[in-house]
């Protein structure tokens, strides 16, 4: 039996063609598929038994197949070297006439076509495609892997402090590093000759790490793994030995108020065991914090191990000493010294400033000077007074007051009225109970102002009206009025008024009256005499009162 197929599909590209297959060739197919089905397929190529337009020649380079190149082999697997960024793929078609594209690049026959690569790790698609002059048509796929790198070596090794022994070479993987009792750490530092492997171990990815060691006259073990991309990996060792110690020394010493370091008498050097330190009159207690220069060494004695003590100082005026013994890891032992002084109270009852506002001290500030005067304008009724004290620990009284640890204060005075005087007393009491009293005196100046505030008459009107700049009035009154009262209001209470001839408003009355009886068609003059507080300035005031028909 002969069965008749009128199309069938190559690597996924429909052709059309009509040919014969007989009962023996199904069969044939049918075992194939079930096979196929049943195991799987073990390699990557495709295979054709009869490739309608084939290749007669396939190379990448630089690569390598999976497999051998085969006409009817239309799929392959190719490997790369990580170094390459570029595949050249060259083929050629078994019939000279078969046009070719590689990647869709028309190309000829035995022509290099160059195809770019992708990072280490990645795979390229390279698809050549065939057409016959009849039409036919074909397809290779060619999938090129890039590799990754098996480089697992250090390309560097350094150390710091010291030097490896031996020195480095990549190919060598044990080293041992020999430092001093007093180094605490080792700082190492790789590189990679590839840069795409990865460190671990003791090292960070990065190529550095800070081994801190253990005690002197001990090892530590050190291992660099380095893993290249494809998963080899390498392992670099080093030994580090700390040399066992001598070292009794201090590598700081502070002495501290509070949060203050106090200033150490001479300057902390490890050679130096003797120190002295001044603290102020009222510090109770100082911290004492001593580090070793050997962590392995041990303190004793005012100070304990763990480094730091708070040390109770007597009363003012005394010292203590507090001693530091430092036994290194051999049992030598060496004994640092420092003598706190404790101030005795101050004696400083002086002020550092003193002033008056508004108003200027006679003489000027000094802390010696003891008594000033001050004055200042009538109408100034309150001055403000300053002062700072020299020794903010001293406490002042009196007029103005002022607690210990504050540096300065202010107080508002009141002032007795014009051409009074004013005392202020300000006693300094230093720490040590001493005091001194510094003095003020505040003249506040009589007035000179000698205006009326107002003025009116109880019949007829003032003509102008009144201001107080205005000295000259008349006043109307009609036939019937017999008499008119004057009455004057002082701008300063202190004043005197007065008139005809007499005191109508002495210094602290504010209103004066004066009574006239106009003569009819006559006028009749009130004269308002002001003399200031001062005794100086005076003002005449002059009202003139006419009677008639108007």
């Amino acid at each position: 039996m002969r069965y008749i197929v009128r199309q069938r599909t190559i690597l996924g590209t429909a052709m059309k063609r009509t040919f014969i297959m007989t009962r023996a060739d199904w069969v044939a197919l049918g075992l194939i598929a079930v096979c196929v089905s049943t195991y799987g397929c073990g390699d990557s190529a495709s295979i054709s038994n009869n490739v309608e337009v084939p290749l007669s020649s396939l190379t990448v380079t630089p690569g390598t197949f999976h497999s051998a190149f085969s006409s009817n082999t239309t799929s392959y697997q190719v490997d790369a070297p990580t170094a390459a960024t570029s595949v050249t793929v060259t083929a050629s078609p078994r019939d000279s006439t078969t046009s070719m594209t590689i990647n869709n690049a028309s190309t000829a026959a035995g022509q290099a076509q160059p195809i770019a690569l992708g990072s280490p790790g990645s795979t390229v698609p390279i698809t050549i495609t065939l057409l016959s002059q009849a039409g036919g048509e074909s397809t290779y796929t060619v999938n090129v892997t890039r590799l990754l790198s098996s480089d697992n070596s250090l390309k560097t090794l350094t150390v710091t402090p010291g030097s490896l022994s031996p020195l480095f070479d990549p190919t060598k993987l044990d080293y041992t590093l020999n430092v001093a009792t007093n180094v605490p750490a080792v700082t190492i530092a790789v590189t990679k000759s590839d840069p795409g492997a990865v460190l671990s171990g003791n090292v960070s990815n990065d190529g550095r790490a800070t081994i801190q060691l253990d005690g002197p006259g001990t090892s530590k073990a050190v291992s660099i793994i380095v893993t290249a991309p494809n998963g080899e990996s390498k392992t670099y060792r080093i030994t580090i030995n700390r040399a066992a110690s001598s070292n009794n020394n201090l590598s700081a010493l502070r002495v501290q108020v509070g949060t203050a370091d106090q200033t150490l008498s001479p300057g902390f050097s490890a050679g130096e065991t003797n120190y002295r330190v001044d603290v102020g009159t009222k510090v109770t207690s100082v911290t004492v914090t001593a580090t070793k220069a050997d962590p392995l060494a041990v303190i004793s004695g005012g100070v304990p191990n763990e480094g730091q003590a708070t040390i109770q100082l007597d009363g003012p005026g005394t010292q203590k000493d507090v001693s530091i013994h430092v036994a290194a890891q051999d049992g030598n032992v060496k004994t640092y010294t420092v003598t706190i002084k404790r101030a005795a109270p101050s004696s400083n009852n002086n002020l550092s400033a003193l002033s008056v506002t508004p108003g200027t001290l006679s003489p000027a500030f000094s802390a010696d000077q003891l008594a000033y005067t001050v004055d200042v304008p009538t109408n100034i009724s309150s001055v403000d007074v300053s002062a700072t004290k020299a020794d903010p620990d001293a406490v002042t009284s009196g007029s103005l007051s002022v607690g210990t640890g504050q540096a300065g204060g202010q107080a508002s005075i009141p002032l007795g009225t014009p051409g009074t005087t004013t005392a202020v007393s300000i006693t300094v009491r230093a720490p040590d109970g001493t005091s001194k009293e510094y003095s003020v005196t505040i003249n506040r100046r009589a007035s000179n102002d000698s205006t009326l505030s107002a003025l009116s008459a109880d019949a007829g009107t003032l003509d102008p009206p009144f201001a107080p700049t205005i000295v000259n009035y008349t006043v109307q009154v009609g036939l019937l009025v017999g008499s008119v009262t004057i009455t004057a209001t002082k701008n300063d209470l202190n004043a005197i008024m007065s008139s005809l001839g007499s005191t109508i408003a002495a210094a602290g009355i504010p209103i004066g009256h004066v009574t006239v009886s106009p003569a009819l068609g006559v006028g009749t003059t009130v004269d308002l005499t002001l003399i200031a507080q001062d005794g100086i300035n005076r003002t005449e005031y002059k009202i003139t009162v006419t009677r008639g028909l108007f």
